[in-house]
């Protein structure tokens, strides 16, 4: 697609649409479950923590019905609860039997089926390498998908050097799904090297639509003088984006939630501005920057796709999938 947005008294500029961006099917799910739980039970619905990392996300389904909290403790008996798309340790699913609580795991079918492999290593007998990062609500609920010191998080090939294993012989890795391609295939390579016998994954843990977001970075990085990712400080793959970018041949990648992060300043000097969005991050969010841009300056629109998705997942049988 290439277009143009006409301003002859401002200075020209290329803006080079990343494709794909925003949403990824997981993330769509995610939300279509808060919306059509409201429909189904009626406000307020609640969801513990954030269905996805988006603010513009949370604050359009708040106004809808959805109550966000941070643990079981926060819901009351009586409403239905959801559980957000990165996944729940065990413990939380079982609690919420306990209570008899309505619930609905919107966990994104790519984050189970990492957490269906790590249960099959162990059932095997192996210890489990985790490639992540300490903390994620992702981390989190692989990690506890199984009794404590079954999974050792590696963050770093730093950290696969130093990890010494129980038994090298009976050993596994699994990853979170929103990390960067090249970074992961370093620790995964150190793994190797270390430990020929490891297990692999039957197919990467890294999602689609976070290598092809990964891909379609570097496709704009190396012509952009700037390049902007709408996203979340807390979403994982936006955070990558910025860095991808940038070992990918931008001079300078910036993090934005929305066109209002903007600094004005950054455009010093810049004929082409790349613009790209997280897994999380809605498409009206990206209209809205390629707007400010084309108010400032003689914009020219080339869209770049390295691909197109057509991912869709069902949703919950109770809500009609």
């Amino acid at each position: 697609m290439s277009a143009s947005m006409p301003n002859r008294e401002n200075p020209p500029i290329s803006i080079l649409l990343a494709a794909p961006r925003g949403f990824c099917a997981g993330v769509d799910r995610a939300i279509q479950i808060v919306e059509q739980a409201i429909l189904k039970w009626g406000p307020p619905v609640y969801v513990r923590h954030e269905i996805v990392h988006n603010r513009h996300v949370v604050e359009r389904l708040e106004a809808l019905g959805a109550v966000f909290v941070e643990e079981l403790d926060a819901c009351p008996d009586d409403r239905p609860v959801i559980f957000s798309a990165h996944g729940v340790p065990k413990a939380v699913p079982a609690e919420a039997r306990r209570r008899n609580l309505i619930y609905v795991d919107a966990t994104c079918p790519l984050v189970s089926k990492v957490h269906v492999e790590a249960q099959r290593h162990f059932e095997e007998g192996h210890e489990i390498v985790l490639i992540g990062h300490a903390g994620h609500p992702e981390v989190i609920g692989t990690m506890g998908q199984l009794p404590e010191g079954a999974i050792t998080l590696v963050e770093t090939a730093a950290d696969a050097e130093a990890f010494t294993p129980r038994d090298a012989a009976k050993l596994s890795f699994v990853t979170q799904t929103t990390l960067s391609v090249d970074d992961t295939a370093e620790i995964v390579g150190v793994l190797q090297a270390r430990f020929p016998a490891i297990a692999a994954p039957h197919k990467e843990d890294i999602c689609y639509a976070t290598t092809n977001r990964q891909d379609a970075v570097k496709a704009i990085a190396r012509d952009a003088d700037l390049v902007l990712v709408i996203g979340s400080p807390k979403s994982s793959n936006s955070v990558r984006l910025v860095e991808v970018a940038k070992r990918a041949g931008a001079a300078d990648a910036r993090l934005v939630g929305s066109a209002a992060d903007v600094n004005w300043d950054w455009f010093e000097g810049v004929r082409a501005v790349g613009v790209t969005a997280g897994a999380s991050a809605p498409e009206d969010l990206v209209d809205a920057l390629i707007a400010a841009i084309a108010a400032r300056f003689d914009a020219r629109i080339e869209e770049i796709a390295v691909t197109r998705e057509d991912v869709v997942f069902k949703l919950p049988r109770v809500l009609g999938g």
